[in-house]
């Protein structure tokens, strides 16, 4: 069972239905206990950096992820869910994440060419070779929302990068932790594979 986790913010019906797609048992939850059996988490995520540390606390679940994290339970964070895995954020002051991935998250600074928030369609291209991006071609797109974007202090748990004015990271990859700032749920067949390669990770572990 992969544990969708529900703390009020991040598209939960199209993460989950992506994942039912692909043939996953999936549960969209806030219980500990479910969070827990589950053998794969994913953390989604659309909003503020501060508001989301301040939900998941609230709802007690920070613990229990840096807990099913450190046992080596595979996690997939989506978008700001990526952005929460490292150890701080500057999006209205200063805010400690998770501190899984050692690096911060900063805001877009671009030439007027280029709006904020990156939106659309996009391409990756691949630092390095993954479960997570078997079958998916180097230049695929992938849908993204996001104002702003990580910077990994070791460059080795850089698995994509984008280009948006600069070259930012556009997913992450350390033993467990996988997570991309693109929406796979919304990029269509290519973001359907990366599920279906995330699950099959969970299955493997």
């Amino acid at each position: 069972m992969i544990a969708v986790i529900d703390y009020g913010m991040g598209n939960l019906r199209s993460v989950s239905k992506a994942l039912e797609h692909i043939g996953a048992d999936v549960v969209v939850t806030d219980e500990l206990q479910k969070l827990k059996d589950a053998k794969g988490l994913v953390l989604p995520g659309v909003g503020a950096f501060k508001d989301a540390v301040r939900n998941l606390k609230g709802k007690d679940l920070w613990e229990t992820i840096i807990r099913e994290v450190e046992k080596g339970k595979p996690l997939l964070g989506i978008c700001l869910g990526l952005q929460l895995l490292f150890e701080k954020s500057y999006e209205f002051g200063e805010t400690e994440g998770f501190g899984f991935i050692k690096g911060e998250v900063v805001r877009f600074e671009l030439s007027k060419e280029y709006k904020i928030p990156h939106m659309g369609w996009n391409q990756i291209y691949k630092k390095k070779e993954s479960t997570l991006l078997e079958g998916i071609k180097e230049g695929e797109f992938f849908y993204f929302v996001h104002s702003f974007y990580v910077k990994p202090k070791d460059e080795k748990v850089k698995l994509t990068e984008t280009d948006y004015g600069i070259f930012f990271t556009s997913s992450i990859e350390k033993e467990n932790i996988l997570a991309t700032q693109f929406h796979p749920e919304k990029s269509q067949k290519a973001g359907l594979k990366l599920l279906e390669n995330f699950y099959r990770f969970v299955r493997r572990n």
